[in-house]
Protein backbone atom coordinates (compact mmCIF):
# COMPACT_ATOMS: atom_id res chain seq x y z
CA UNK A 1 0.00 0.00 0.00
CA UNK A 2 2.83 2.38 0.82
CA UNK A 3 4.39 1.67 -2.57
CA UNK A 4 1.11 2.41 -4.34
CA UNK A 5 0.67 5.62 -2.33
CA UNK A 6 4.20 6.75 -3.14
CA UNK A 7 3.75 5.99 -6.84
CA UNK A 8 0.47 7.92 -6.89
CA UNK A 9 2.13 10.90 -5.21
CA UNK A 10 4.90 10.89 -7.81
CA UNK A 11 2.37 10.74 -10.65
CA UNK A 12 0.39 13.63 -9.19
CA UNK A 13 3.55 15.70 -8.76
CA UNK A 14 4.65 14.91 -12.32
CA UNK A 15 1.23 15.89 -13.67
CA UNK A 16 1.32 19.15 -11.69
CA UNK A 17 4.73 20.06 -13.11
CA UNK A 18 3.61 19.22 -16.64
CA UNK A 19 0.50 21.36 -16.31
CA UNK A 20 2.50 24.22 -14.82
CA UNK A 21 4.88 24.08 -17.76
CA UNK A 22 2.13 24.37 -20.39
CA UNK A 23 0.76 27.86 -20.98
CA UNK A 24 -2.73 28.30 -22.44
CA UNK A 25 -2.72 30.10 -25.78
CA UNK A 26 -5.26 32.10 -27.78
CA UNK A 27 -5.44 33.13 -31.40
CA UNK A 28 -4.53 36.67 -32.40
CA UNK A 29 -6.20 37.13 -35.78
CA UNK A 30 -3.85 38.87 -38.17
CA UNK A 31 -4.40 42.19 -39.86
CA UNK A 32 -2.70 45.50 -40.53
CA UNK A 33 -1.67 48.28 -38.21
CA UNK A 34 0.28 51.50 -38.27
CA UNK A 35 3.28 51.40 -35.91
CA UNK A 36 4.01 54.35 -33.66
CA UNK A 37 6.43 55.73 -36.24
CA UNK A 38 4.81 55.24 -39.63
CA UNK A 39 2.13 56.55 -41.94
CA UNK A 40 -1.01 55.35 -43.68
CA UNK A 41 1.15 54.29 -46.62
CA UNK A 42 3.39 52.23 -44.36
CA UNK A 43 0.92 49.90 -42.72
CA UNK A 44 2.43 46.69 -41.43
CA UNK A 45 0.78 43.34 -42.04
CA UNK A 46 0.77 40.96 -39.09
CA UNK A 47 -0.04 37.30 -39.64
CA UNK A 48 -2.30 35.33 -37.32
CA UNK A 49 -0.47 33.73 -34.40
CA UNK A 50 -1.10 31.88 -31.18
CA UNK A 51 0.00 33.83 -28.09
CA UNK A 52 0.44 32.80 -24.49
CA UNK A 53 -2.47 34.08 -22.40
CA UNK A 54 -0.09 34.94 -19.54
CA UNK A 55 3.58 35.85 -19.11
CA UNK A 56 5.90 32.97 -18.22
CA UNK A 57 5.89 32.45 -14.44
CA UNK A 58 8.60 31.81 -11.87
CA UNK A 59 7.44 28.22 -11.50
CA UNK A 60 7.54 27.56 -15.24
CA UNK A 61 11.04 28.97 -15.55
CA UNK A 62 12.16 27.08 -12.46
CA UNK A 63 11.09 23.83 -14.09
CA UNK A 64 12.89 24.92 -17.25
CA UNK A 65 16.25 25.47 -15.55
CA UNK A 66 15.91 22.17 -13.71
CA UNK A 67 15.56 20.45 -17.07
CA UNK A 68 18.18 22.63 -18.79
CA UNK A 69 21.21 22.96 -16.48
CA UNK A 70 23.04 25.33 -18.85
CA UNK A 71 20.54 28.03 -17.86
CA UNK A 72 21.12 27.65 -14.12
CA UNK A 73 22.59 30.76 -12.52
CA UNK A 74 25.94 29.12 -11.71
CA UNK A 75 26.35 27.73 -15.23
CA UNK A 76 25.20 30.50 -17.54
CA UNK A 77 27.96 32.32 -19.42
CA UNK A 78 28.31 36.10 -19.18
CA UNK A 79 27.90 36.36 -22.92
CA UNK A 80 24.33 35.11 -22.55
CA UNK A 81 23.31 36.71 -19.25
CA UNK A 82 24.73 39.45 -17.06
CA UNK A 83 25.34 39.26 -13.30
CA UNK A 84 21.70 40.15 -12.53
CA UNK A 85 20.47 36.88 -14.04
CA UNK A 86 18.15 35.22 -11.48
CA UNK A 87 20.03 37.17 -8.81
CA UNK A 88 17.14 37.08 -6.31
CA UNK A 89 16.90 33.27 -6.38
CA UNK A 90 18.27 31.47 -3.33
CA UNK A 91 20.16 29.00 -5.51
CA UNK A 92 20.17 27.46 -8.97
CA UNK A 93 16.92 25.61 -8.34
CA UNK A 94 15.29 27.44 -5.41
CA UNK A 95 13.26 30.61 -5.84
CA UNK A 96 13.92 33.63 -3.67
CA UNK A 97 12.00 33.84 -0.39
CA UNK A 98 9.97 36.78 -1.67
CA UNK A 99 9.22 35.24 -5.06
CA UNK A 100 5.89 33.55 -5.71
CA UNK A 101 5.41 30.73 -8.16
CA UNK A 102 2.53 32.44 -10.00
CA UNK A 103 4.19 35.81 -10.61
CA UNK A 104 6.04 36.65 -13.85
CA UNK A 105 9.61 35.48 -14.22
CA UNK A 106 12.04 38.39 -14.49
CA UNK A 107 15.82 38.75 -14.33
CA UNK A 108 16.16 36.63 -17.47
CA UNK A 109 18.10 37.55 -20.57
CA UNK A 110 16.84 37.56 -24.15
CA UNK A 111 18.94 34.46 -24.82
CA UNK A 112 17.31 32.56 -21.95
CA UNK A 113 13.81 33.69 -22.90
CA UNK A 114 14.39 32.73 -26.53
CA UNK A 115 15.62 29.26 -25.63
CA UNK A 116 12.73 28.73 -23.21
CA UNK A 117 10.23 29.41 -25.99
CA UNK A 118 12.12 27.18 -28.41
CA UNK A 119 11.95 24.33 -25.91
CA UNK A 120 8.17 24.77 -25.93
CA UNK A 121 8.17 24.61 -29.77
CA UNK A 122 7.33 28.32 -29.73
CA UNK A 123 9.23 31.57 -30.16
CA UNK A 124 9.35 35.11 -28.86
CA UNK A 125 6.92 37.51 -30.59
CA UNK A 126 8.22 40.15 -32.96
CA UNK A 127 7.83 43.81 -32.02
CA UNK A 128 5.00 44.14 -34.52
CA UNK A 129 3.19 41.05 -33.22
CA UNK A 130 3.49 42.23 -29.64
CA UNK A 131 2.41 45.80 -30.40
CA UNK A 132 -0.48 44.57 -32.55
CA UNK A 133 -1.82 42.33 -29.76
CA UNK A 134 -1.12 44.93 -27.07
CA UNK A 135 -3.04 47.76 -28.72
CA UNK A 136 -6.29 46.03 -27.69
CA UNK A 137 -8.28 46.82 -24.57
CA UNK A 138 -11.20 44.78 -23.22
CA UNK A 139 -13.53 45.76 -26.06
CA UNK A 140 -11.55 46.90 -29.10
CA UNK A 141 -8.70 45.33 -31.08
CA UNK A 142 -7.21 48.84 -31.43
CA UNK A 143 -7.86 51.10 -28.45
CA UNK A 144 -4.90 53.41 -28.93
CA UNK A 145 -7.10 56.45 -29.49
CA UNK A 146 -8.92 55.95 -26.19
CA UNK A 147 -7.73 58.25 -23.45
CA UNK A 148 -8.47 55.70 -20.73
CA UNK A 149 -6.36 53.06 -22.47
CA UNK A 150 -3.22 55.20 -22.54
CA UNK A 151 -3.84 56.53 -19.05
CA UNK A 152 -3.92 52.97 -17.70
CA UNK A 153 -0.58 52.14 -19.31
CA UNK A 154 1.10 55.34 -18.20
CA UNK A 155 -0.16 54.91 -14.64
CA UNK A 156 1.39 51.43 -14.61
CA UNK A 157 4.77 52.82 -15.71
CA UNK A 158 4.65 55.04 -12.63
CA UNK A 159 3.76 52.19 -10.23
CA UNK A 160 6.71 50.34 -8.63
CA UNK A 161 7.11 46.58 -8.11
CA UNK A 162 4.19 45.44 -10.27
CA UNK A 163 6.32 42.42 -11.21
CA UNK A 164 5.35 40.99 -7.81
CA UNK A 165 1.68 40.78 -8.79
CA UNK A 166 0.34 37.38 -9.88
CA UNK A 167 -0.37 36.65 -13.53
CA UNK A 168 -3.92 37.41 -14.64
CA UNK A 169 -4.26 40.36 -12.27
CA UNK A 170 -4.76 42.86 -15.11
CA UNK A 171 -7.55 43.05 -17.67
CA UNK A 172 -8.34 40.38 -20.27
CA UNK A 173 -8.04 42.09 -23.63
CA UNK A 174 -10.07 41.72 -26.81
CA UNK A 175 -8.06 38.65 -27.87
CA UNK A 176 -8.21 36.96 -24.48
CA UNK A 177 -4.67 37.88 -23.42
CA UNK A 178 -3.80 39.12 -19.93
CA UNK A 179 -1.00 41.30 -18.58
CA UNK A 180 0.44 42.78 -21.77
CA UNK A 181 0.30 45.99 -19.76
CA UNK A 182 0.39 46.21 -16.01
CA UNK A 183 2.94 43.66 -14.74
CA UNK A 184 6.28 43.63 -16.56
CA UNK A 185 7.97 44.77 -19.75
CA UNK A 186 8.39 41.87 -22.17
CA UNK A 187 11.16 40.69 -24.46
CA UNK A 188 10.49 40.50 -28.19
CA UNK A 189 12.46 38.44 -30.65
CA UNK A 190 13.65 41.46 -32.63
CA UNK A 191 13.80 44.02 -29.80
CA UNK A 192 17.10 45.43 -31.08
CA UNK A 193 15.74 46.11 -34.57
CA UNK A 194 14.60 49.55 -33.41
CA UNK A 195 18.22 50.62 -33.64
CA UNK A 196 19.07 48.80 -36.86
CA UNK A 197 16.55 49.67 -39.53
CA UNK A 198 12.87 49.65 -40.29
CA UNK A 199 13.14 47.14 -43.12
CA UNK A 200 11.56 44.35 -41.07
CA UNK A 201 8.46 46.52 -40.74
CA UNK A 202 8.62 47.65 -44.39
CA UNK A 203 9.57 51.16 -43.35
CA UNK A 204 12.37 52.79 -45.30
CA UNK A 205 13.18 55.27 -42.54
CA UNK A 206 15.88 54.38 -40.02
CA UNK A 207 14.41 53.64 -36.62
CA UNK A 208 17.30 55.50 -35.04
CA UNK A 209 15.09 58.52 -35.70
CA UNK A 210 13.10 57.36 -32.69
CA UNK A 211 15.73 58.91 -30.49
CA UNK A 212 16.32 62.15 -32.40
CA UNK A 213 14.86 65.46 -31.36
CA UNK A 214 12.86 65.57 -34.59
CA UNK A 215 11.38 62.09 -34.11
CA UNK A 216 7.95 63.43 -33.17
CA UNK A 217 7.49 64.69 -36.72
CA UNK A 218 7.01 61.13 -37.92
CA UNK A 219 4.83 59.90 -35.08
CA UNK A 220 1.39 58.62 -36.03
CA UNK A 221 0.03 59.63 -32.64
CA UNK A 222 1.82 62.50 -30.95
CA UNK A 223 0.10 61.73 -27.65
CA UNK A 224 1.07 58.06 -27.58
CA UNK A 225 3.87 58.47 -25.06
CA UNK A 226 3.31 54.97 -23.72
CA UNK A 227 4.31 53.39 -27.02
CA UNK A 228 7.25 55.75 -27.37
CA UNK A 229 8.51 54.66 -23.96
CA UNK A 230 8.37 51.01 -25.05
CA UNK A 231 10.36 51.73 -28.20
CA UNK A 232 12.89 53.76 -26.22
CA UNK A 233 13.21 51.01 -23.61
CA UNK A 234 13.80 48.33 -26.23
CA UNK A 235 16.47 50.48 -27.83
CA UNK A 236 18.32 50.89 -24.54
CA UNK A 237 18.79 47.22 -23.60
CA UNK A 238 21.12 44.44 -24.69
CA UNK A 239 20.40 40.76 -25.18
CA UNK A 240 22.30 39.64 -22.09
CA UNK A 241 20.54 42.09 -19.75
CA UNK A 242 18.53 40.55 -16.90
CA UNK A 243 16.24 43.10 -15.26
CA UNK A 244 13.73 42.90 -12.42
CA UNK A 245 10.92 44.45 -14.47
CA UNK A 246 11.53 42.53 -17.72
CA UNK A 247 9.87 39.18 -18.47
CA UNK A 248 8.45 37.47 -21.55
CA UNK A 249 5.79 35.29 -23.13
CA UNK A 250 5.85 33.05 -26.19
CA UNK A 251 3.93 32.82 -29.46
CA UNK A 252 3.42 30.19 -32.11
CA UNK A 253 2.93 30.50 -35.86
CA UNK A 254 -0.38 29.57 -37.48
CA UNK A 255 -0.27 28.22 -41.01
CA UNK A 256 -4.03 28.41 -41.57
CA UNK A 257 -5.10 32.08 -41.53
CA UNK A 258 -8.72 30.99 -40.95
CA UNK A 259 -7.93 29.73 -37.43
Amino acid sequence: MRTIGLTLSILIATLYIAQAQVSPMVTIKGGEYIPLYGSDSAKVKVASIKMDVYPVTNLQFLNFVKENPKWRRSNVKGLFADKNYLSTWQSDTILGVNLKKDTPITEVSWFAAKNYCECQNKRLPTIDEWEYAAMADEELPDARQKKTYNQFILSWYETPKTNKNKIGSTFKNYWGVYDLHGLVWEWTGDFNSVLISGESRKDVDKDSNLFCGTAAIGATDLMNYAAFMRYAFRGSIKANYAMRNLGFRCVKDITDEKL
